[in-house]
């Protein structure tokens, strides 16, 4: 039946004609949806049955499943249901995939890529192996590709490019090798890309300078090489950067130093060389992180540091950087200052005028600015600093004066280095008061008086060195009450009296006790049993005397023995026989028969 407009038109019937006309129009309207509705119908079940199939391939490649999450993969439910499966309401097709931190093991099932709706695939946290597949290119809806901390190995697909929705990217803490793609410089809505801690290799690839979009980027513990390409200062939206313990060298580009919207900027323990920009802190008015250790920047530090008020963490150390670092006092957000390891200072009073722009940062816990030029007298003002601060490194610089009395303020300092500078008078007697002190060294100075009583408050103390001075006094037994010392350093002093059995009854003590170079006398108690797990123990150079006490066989641990120079007598024990892993031995210049 011929049913077009012409036709109808041109018609005379009546109207019961017309009325069957319309009735059959309705008809085929009718049979139309029907038919449209069952073709429907028919392509969502075949969806639906491609996704399950899907994902029951990837159940196959499990290999261990701890938590038995894929327990409920299974006929009895609509796959829809299954543990860490999302699907759309109307189409009821996998949308989201979500299995991270499961303590699942197995690899990446290719049958992935027949996700076609797929906008989600998060598997964080697990022991996946092998490779990527290369299917995940098909899933053109991706959106968020998540597989931190697992151990896929090979290379990164390049044709993940194809998943051009993709706005979110982890694998961080895998075994990736090979270069990164760069085709990733075509995914135009990459807000974050992280390829932190893997084995990557090759250059930095200038197409990512492209990623307009792009907020985060991270190359972080990886071995890439080459240069910073100039086409990353083109990310204008970026906000944290990052590619610290590479093998990147070249320069930082100029146009990197441009991002006005960096928050985080990191490229330690690299090879790059070159100066900082002068305007640094002006071209970068919002940066929170500034890192650039471990590599060969020269140049003074840019004065406009000082302006960084959003500044909390500066990490300059292990460079070739020199001159006088500026007035820190607008950095009231500092939380970590290292300017460790480079050649800053004229070794000269004035120096350290910029400590004292730090007093009252109550932010600050982290100060370390050791192994530089930096001289004059140790700043009195470190005795107002905020009673936060966990950190004071200033060790081999060319500091002279007294550990100022105040220090013992600082109630919740953990480390103090001050070895290798000029230092002369007293330990502060109130050293007592850093109870929260784990490391203190003080070697290589002119310290002179005793070794405070109140040193045996330091309860919690790891290692302390204080050799190469001129100390004198017994060594207090209230050392004994450091429960926790790993390493006791008093050698080259003028310590004189016993060694008290407290301090040989130190069970902790496992790296090494060097008493050498002193003036002790008396017999070595037999308490030096205690020491198990001592590495190494020195008394040379003393005049200690008497039997060698037999309990020093009981030292198992030993792998160094100094008793030289001594007046010991009597026959040197058999027990050292027990000492198997001794590979030095020393006992001449006593009396031993």
């Amino acid at each position: 039946m011929d049913l077009s407009r012409k036709h109808l038109e041109a018609s005379s019937t009546s109207l019961l004609v017309c009325t069957e006309v319309i009735i059959l129009l309705s008809c085929f309207n009718l049979l139309g949806h029907y038919f449209l509705g069952l073709a429907t119908a028919t392509t969502a079940i075949r969806g639906n049955d491609t996704d399950q199939q899907a994902l029951l391939q990837f159940k196959s490649k499990i290999t261990s499943d701890q938590l038995k999450v894929m327990e409920s993969w299974n006929s009895s439910i609509h796959f829809c249901q299954w543990y860490g499966v999302t699907c759309s309401r109307k189409d009821q097709r996998v949308t989201k995939l979500e299995l991270q931190l499961l303590k699942v093991s197995g690899s990446l099932s290719p049958y992935i890529g027949n996700l076609s709706f797929l906008r989600e695939l998060n598997l964080a946290g697990n022991s996946f192996y092998n490779q990527i597949p290369q299917e995940i290119g098909r899933l053109r809806r991706l959106e968020i590709l998540d597989l931190i901390n697992n151990s896929i190995s090979g290379e990164i697909p390049s044709n993940l490019s194809a998943c051009s929705q993709l706005t979110y990217v982890r694998m961080r803490s895998n075994q990736l090798r090979g270069e990164i793609p760069g085709s990733f410089g075509l995914l135009s809505k990459l807000k974050f890309l992280s390829f932190i801690n893997n084995s990557l290799t090759g250059s930095i690839p200038p197409a990512l300078g492209n990623l307009s979009s792009l907020e985060e980027l991270y190359f972080t513990y990886n071995a890439l090489s080459g240069i910073l390409p100039e086409a990353l200062g083109r990310l204008t939206n970026l906000t944290k950067f990052s590619a610290d313990e590479n093998a990147i060298s070249g320069i930082i580009p100029t146009a990197m130093f441009n991002l006005s919207n960096i928050i985080a900027f990191s490229i330690g323990g690299n090879e790059i060389q070159g100066t900082l920009d002068p305007n640094l802190a002006i071209t970068m008015p919002q940066v929170e992180a500034f890192s650039v250790w471990g590599n060969r920047i020269y140049g003074e530090i840019p004065i406009s540091i000082s302006n960084a008020s959003n500044l909390y963490q500066l990490q300059l150390d292990e460079n070739i950087l020199s001159g006088n670092v500026a007035s820190l006092e607008k950095l009231e957000k500092l939380f970590v200052l290292n300017l460790a390891e480079n050649h800053l200072g004229y070794g000269r009073e004035g120096d350290l005028n910029f400590v004292c722009t730090l007093v009252n940062k109550t932010t600050l816990k982290y100060l370390d600015i050791g192994k530089n030029n930096l001289g004059g007298v140790f700043p009195e003002c470190i005795s107002n600093f905020s009673s936060n601060l966990l950190q004071l490194v200033i060790q081999q610089n060319k500091i002279w004066g007294r550990i100022p009395e105040g220090i013992a303020n600082l109630i919740n300092l953990e480390t103090l280095g001050a070895s290798r500078n000029q230092l002369s008078g007293p330990i502060p007697s109130d050293i007592g008061r850093l109870q929260n002190l784990k490391i203190f060294y003080a070697s290589n100075n002119s310290l002179s008086g005793y070794i405070p009583h109140s040193i045996g408050n330091l309860t919690v103390l790891t290692k302390l060195a204080l050799d190469f001075n001129n100390l004198q006094g017994t060594i207090p037994s209230s050392l004994g009450n450091c429960q926790n010392l790993l390493v006791i350093g008093l050698s080259h002093n003028n310590l004189s009296g016993p060694i008290h059995p407290q301090v040989l009854g130190l069970p902790s003590l496992s790296i090494v006790l060097d008493l050498s170079s002193n003036y002790l006398t008396g017999e070595l108690p037999v308490a030096v049993a205690n020491l198990k797990s001592l590495g190494e123990f020195h008394v040379s150079k003393n005049k200690l005397s008497g039997l060698l006490p037999s309990s020093l066989g009981s030292c198992v641990s030993l792998v160094k023995l100094f008793l030289d120079d001594n007046l010991f007598e009597g026959p040197i024990p058999s027990s050292l026989s027990s000492l198997r892993g001794l590979e030095a031995l020393d006992v001449s210049n006593n009396n031993l028969s």
